[in-house]
């Protein structure tokens, strides 16, 4: 038995170590096998899909290798003297898979979304494996800063259950902005956002005068005429952080060039992203209306799927420059921005959505979620740092990144199962039950209306 669990766990090993890539079609295949798809063609769409997300990657790489050293540059050219260097989500990423608990957390993750997709608890069917890094660091943090492979569990539980209902609650906001339906985004770098960016938006709505402003890419389009298209916006933000950075002329061009492919290519490749993924979700629509009286079931995948919108991509531009300067000056950061700032568009995706595209709020929204990110990152940074050393990795003084336990979903849940888990554990399970009657009852609210 146990030769045989080792020959199950080795194959998902090799799978889970080939990358997202490799993951996604066999992933979408086999789910398109379940959903009463013929093999030729449930191939054809992992592959399709496969190749859409390759093709995404490849823009949002060209963004980040461009954005990322431009961002550094400022930094540097700035003198900012902060004593915690943001490494990078790669590096945490890193940390994550070397963790010997990792194996425990990956399946724990993959059981509790069978068991809440069997009870009818999500909606969400997460096959983005890979990014259940996100999730997993929490407890494997915890068990570091604990000892306690229960306390450890736990937490990666709460990061689970919260992490697929909160795609479950902006699938909306993924099928009506992004134009992608029957998708949801598991994936916490992006979703953990919602947690400011909901009361924000619900805030700034009742404000009067600020309630008002409202300024898009589409407004620029119709006010600035050319030099409002999305490739003149690249051109014109590109060359504008490229001077910031201290580029010369034909540098700042060139990442100006870069920014316009970004924004125009983005789109493209998520076009044939969808049309790889509609025959899987044709199948499972009739599939649930079969054998679970019409409930609609969401293929949960990477948010990068949405970053390449235009808003998206402007705000995340204008935000760069910006987030250094609050680095400087927000009381009680010592998180340095530095390699994340090339991943800024996870960050504000689904701040964007909620925003409905409004650039204004997006940016003063988006630079509150990012103050919260930066004081956790400062608050996490010592257990972090010796988590990273622990491992292997070295680093001259201490460690952060925007993802791990700066990003405010899983800050909260490390907090609650490392200080004074007793009591701030069923306080944040009370909270985040009272989100989910909340959020019940407006849905149910939603369809009444509709019917």
């Amino acid at each position: 038995m146990n030769a045989i669990l080792d020959i199950i766990y080795a194959g998902f090993q090799t799978i889970l170590n080939a990358g997202s890539l490799v993951m996604l079609p066999i992933i979408i295949t086999l789910i398109g096998l379940v959903f009463g798809v013929k093999f030729s063609k449930a191939f054809k769409s992992g592959i399709t899909i496969a190749i859409g997300f390759a093709g995404i990657n490849l823009v949002v790489n060209l963004l980040k290798s461009n954005i990322g050293p431009a961002a550094q540059a400022m930094v540097q050219n700035f003198g900012i003297n902060l004593d915690i260097i943001d490494v990078g989500w790669g590096a945490i990423a890193s940390v994550t898979w070397a963790s010997p608990i990792i194996a425990i957390l990956v399946f724990e993750i993959l059981f509790i979304n069978v068991v809440m997709l069997t009870l009818k608890l999500t909606d969400t069917m997460d096959v983005d494996i890979w990014n259940y890094h996100h999730m997993a660091i929490v407890g494997i943090m915890v068990y570091f800063a604990t000892n306690s492979v229960f306390l450890a569990m736990g937490a990666c539980a709460v990061m689970a259950v919260i992490t697929f209902k909160f795609s479950d609650w902006t699938q909306p906001l993924v099928e009506k902005y992004f134009g992608i339906p029957d998708v949801s985004l598991p994936t916490v770098s992006a979703v953990s956002s919602v947690i400011i960016a909901a009361p924000m938006n619900w805030l700034i709505d009742r404000i009067p005068v600020i309630n008002k402003i409202d300024f898009s890419v589409s407004s620029a389009k119709k006010y600035l005429g050319f030099f409002g298209e999305p490739m003149m916006l690249g051109i014109i933000l590109g060359v504008g952080i490229g001077l910031l950075a201290k580029y010369d002329l034909a540098q700042s061009f060139n990442l100006g060039v870069n920014m316009a492919a970004v924004m125009v290519l983005i789109p493209k490749m998520t076009s044939l992203f969808m049309e790889g993924l509609m025959p899987i979700s044709e199948a499972a629509k009739k599939f649930c209306q079969k054998r679970f009286k019409g409930r609609k079931l969401f293929i949960g995948l990477d948010a990068a799927v949405v970053v390449g919108n235009e808003n998206v991509i402007t705000t995340s531009l204008i935000l760069t420059p910006l987030v250094i300067a609050l680095a400087v000056i927000l009381p009680g950061n010592r998180v340095l921005p530095f390699a994340d700032l090339a991943v800024l568009t996870f960050r504000v995706a689904l701040v964007v959505a909620i925003c409905k595209g409004n650039l204004f709020r997006s940016i003063i929204i988006g630079l509150v979620t990012m103050a919260a990110v930066l004081l956790a990152g400062t608050i996490t940074s010592p257990v972090l740092t010796a988590l990273a050393t622990s491992v292997g990795l070295q680093f001259d003084g201490g460690i952060a990144s925007f993802a791990a336990t700066a990003l405010t979903e899983s800050f909260l849940v490390f907090e609650a199962f490392t200080r004074n888990p007793m009591i701030s554990v069923p306080v944040l399970l009370v909270v985040f039950g009272s989100v989910w009657f909340f959020m019940s009852k407006k849905k149910k609210a939603v369809q009444t209306e509709e019917n």
